[in-house]
């Protein structure tokens, strides 16, 4: 047996309100008053398809050993950087090790499905991850801005512990443009939304699925849950009508809670259906862009017992209200706002130091003592512990996943910061070891001395004079 082990999910905690994009645009067209039902996910200043990418993954390796992954694939669309490999990043601040395939996967909305058929075929004995995360831009007043969303989502794949047993796939694979996004361009143009569900949707979905489970001797009515992502509200329910599956297996695209969330929505929906369906349910997984991946999977006994830390609904309740749309505008960059001369600091990135201390950056790892066990962040060649003081002592220690708690804090609007106040303070964490940091995520009155805190990794600054970003790990409340 093969097939998916594992999976976790993230969803950016802030909520835009539709409403506040639809006031904010319905000036120019009031046809945006029709979309404005709901909210969707938003990404914090700090967040990016890698900052999600390794949160989702992190979920998901909270139920299953990091150490026994041996290929990591990151899909997405929407990749920070074009000519570094994201993946790795990826790979680095999970501490999955250095011997590792890792690849990015890019160009399509299938991007996530497509590398997901090609870890389960590829047949390999060990166990893979696959993460798909989207950080889409759109135009301000448009259809997208109202439907799309933020979002990933992960899987392992492997042959032990499975808890969707892989059946098959098929795809089908045709130059239909919806949408593209030109070498020069940083938003999508998309076409007519009915001519891409007349002869998109409609006749490549079917053709696809109806290949699939012919081939798998399996009637339409028998599947239990259809996933097929869409930000046309009434498209999958007639996609299925048309191939003979039951309206009650469709599964809610979620378009007025998070919107559409690029790549990472058909993943993100499939954890959905993850932490609900029952032995022996049959899953429909659909992936829709210049053409159409469909896969078959068939739930086994062991999924009740395989949730992740938090999973997709612990995901979709970390929500914070927002209904402030020029601050939604400013963190995507589709305005130029003034920062003020402590903004205009430059922050050259010094690659060479970065690499000697990627360890600590990206893996977030201090060391250990071998004679008295203190442990240190960040590591050095000596004990800090003044009763040790031992030499050369220290083995690595991974403290990216450990909580801490707040010593000093300090809320800062002199420092500059893309979301001010700038939050940052003294923490100590649980298993030892003590750093000043930034705090993320924070809300009034929810920081204090003694306050609970967990760790993330985030965006610490924008080089943007040379077009690079620097990573490091924030704290955060531990309701975050």
């Amino acid at each position: 047996m093969f097939g998916i082990t594992a999976y976790g999910a993230y969803i950016p905690k802030s909520r835009l309100l539709k409403t506040a994009i639809a006031e904010a645009n319905d000036w120019f067209d009031s046809s945006l008053r029709g979309l404005a039902r709901g909210e969707r996910s938003v990404c914090n200043w700090d967040e990016d398809t890698i900052t999600m990418a390794v949160e989702a993954a992190q979920d998901c390796l909270s139920g299953m050993d990091g150490g026994a992954i041996e290929a990591l694939y990151l899909a997405s669309t929407t990749l920070p950087f074009l000519d570094r490999q994201n993946s790795v990043v990826v790979s680095q601040a999970l501490n999955l090790g250095d011997r590792l395939r890792t690849m990015d996967v890019a160009a399509s909305q299938r991007a996530g499905t497509s590398a997901l058929i090609s870890l389960l075929e590829s047949g390999q004995s060990g166990n893979a991850l696959l993460v798909a995360s989207e950080h889409r831009r759109s135009k301000c007043g448009s259809r997208a801005e109202m439907l799309w969303g933020d979002g990933a989502a992960a899987l392992a794949v492997g042959g032990d512990n499975v808890i969707a047993e892989y059946i098959g796939g098929e795809t089908y694979v045709t130059d239909f443009v919806d949408h593209y996004r030109g070498e020069d361009s940083t938003l999508d143009y998309e076409w007519e939304e009915r001519w891409i569900r007349d002869e998109g949707y409609m006749k490549a979905v079917p053709k696809v699925v109806n290949r699939l489970l012919g081939k798998a001797g399996v009637e339409p009515s028998a599947i239990a849950h259809f996933v097929l992502a869409s930000d046309q509200a009434r498209t999958p329910g007639a996609v299925a009508k048309k191939i003979g599956i039951r309206s009650d297996a469709v599964v809610d695209n979620l378009i007025d809670r998070i919107g559409v969330a690029g790549v990472a929505h058909p993943i993100l929906l499939l954890t959905s259906v993850l932490e609900k369906a029952a032995p022996g349910d049959l899953i429909l997984l659909a992936g829709f862009g210049q053409g159409t991946d469909a896969l078959l999977f068939r739930a086994t006994d062991r999924l009740a017992s395989a949730k992740p830390h938090n999973g997709f609904s612990g995901a979709l309740a970390r929500r914070r209200e927002d209904a402030n749309y020029n601050r939604f505008l400013s963190f995507n960059k589709l305005v130029e706002r003034e920062i003020g001369k402590r903004g205009e600091v430059d922050k050259q990135s010094y690659l060479a130091a970065m690499y000697r201390r990627k360890d600590l950056l990206t893996g977030f790892v201090g060391g250990k003592c071998r004679e008295c066990d203190t442990v240190q962040l960040p590591k050095e060649n000596y004990c800090v512990n003044p009763e040790c003081g031992a030499l050369h002592s220290q083995d690595d220690f991974v403290m990216a996943g450990m909580r801490g708690c707040v010593k000093t804090w300090t809320a800062d609007r002199l420092t500059f910061d893309w979301n001010p106040p700038a939050y940052f303070g003294m923490v100590e964490f649980e298993q030892g070891g003590r750093l000043m940091m930034d705090f993320t995520e924070v809300e009034p009155g929810s920081i204090e001395s003694g306050v609970a805190v967990s760790l993330h990794f985030r965006i610490r600054q924008f080089d943007n004079q040379r077009g690079f970003r620097k990573y490091f790990w924030k704290a955060s409340p531990a309701q975050h």
